[in-house]
């Protein structure tokens, strides 16, 4: 049977298994993320979380700009709601349900059981930025440009670039750019270390980031998979607890078919072929 690949207002989903590209698609507002964006994202990746063949995603933005960050309309919403005089519990419970809402979306890509590479064109604006600090891996292009820019609209980042930035950049680094608002470019952004590899050019990027994809889709995907988990583990428990639950992991996982394959592999000096 043919799977039928989901369509979206806000998304779109290009698979060619192993891989699958996932782009933000509203080019004709630079990719702004609104209501709408919200409620599809996690629809998205549940979806891409159910195909076994699909070992790898990639994040892109349609069009410019990967994405200019949270559209006006859901902050004139949100900020219309809080302030009725009429409904002031009720308003502020709907902006909370919505953050809450919008947090779980983002973090749907930590969920996800398999790594996620951005690949950032353009202008990587505001909740771009909580965005790509979900992923685990980050490409740009030159020309690409980064600011967390909550503060210069009375905001406090709220979905997630003060929770994970700083186990990416540092303490230090993002205290700066999430006080500033400063817009810092790619190369900053490599400096940094948010980003690891900087492309000419968008069609660059797509070649960079689909060669990286694959590259990790050849390996063992229980290892991949293992990976992922062991290193969001690690980042919020201490160095202990993370080995130990990297030492039950591979106490479970070691007699699986995948390592019977990468040593037989390696026996005979051929590539390993791993099932979905």
């Amino acid at each position: 049977m043919t799977t039928v690949v989901p369509e979206f207002e806000t998304l779109k989903i290009e698979w060619v298994p192993p891989l699958a590209w996932l782009h933000l698609n509203r080019p004709s507002a630079a990719n702004a993320i609104d209501f709408t964006m919200w409620d599809e994202l996690p629809r998205a990746l549940a979806w891409l979380n159910s195909e076994s063949s699909v070992r790898v995603v990639i994040l892109g933005g349609a069009g410019k700009h990967f994405t200019a960050g949270i559209d006006f309309s859901v902050l004139e919403d949100l900020q219309r709601k809080a302030s009725d005089p009429q409904r002031e519990t009720r308003g502020r419970e709907a902006v909370l349900d919505f953050i809450e809402r919008a947090q779980s979306a983002f973090s749907a890509f930590e969920r996800l059981r398999v790594p996620v590479i951005a690949a950032v064109n353009g202008a990587c604006i505001g909740g771009g930025v909580d965005l790509i600090a979900a992923c685990d891996l980050r490409l740009c292009t030159r020309d690409a440009r980064f600011c967390v820019k909550e503060v210069d609209l009375a905001i406090v980042p709220d979905v997630g670039t003060l929770q994970r930035l700083g186990h990416v950049i540092g303490y230090s680094a993002v205290a700066e750019l999430a006080y500033t608002g400063e817009t810092f470019d790619a190369a900053r952004a490599q400096a940094l270390g948010l980003v690891s590899r900087i492309c000419d050019s968008n069609e660059a990027l797509i070649e960079a980031a689909t060669s990286l994809a694959r590259s990790i889709a050849g390996k063992s995907p229980a290892a991949v998979r293992g990976i992922k988990r062991n290193l969001l583990w690690a980042r919020d428990h201490s160095v202990q607890d993370g080995l130990a639950y990297t030492a039950a992991w591979n106490a479970a996982m070691l007699v699986g078919e995948d390592l019977r394959e990468a040593v037989d592999a390696y026996r005979t000096k051929r590539a390993p072929t791993f099932k979905d």
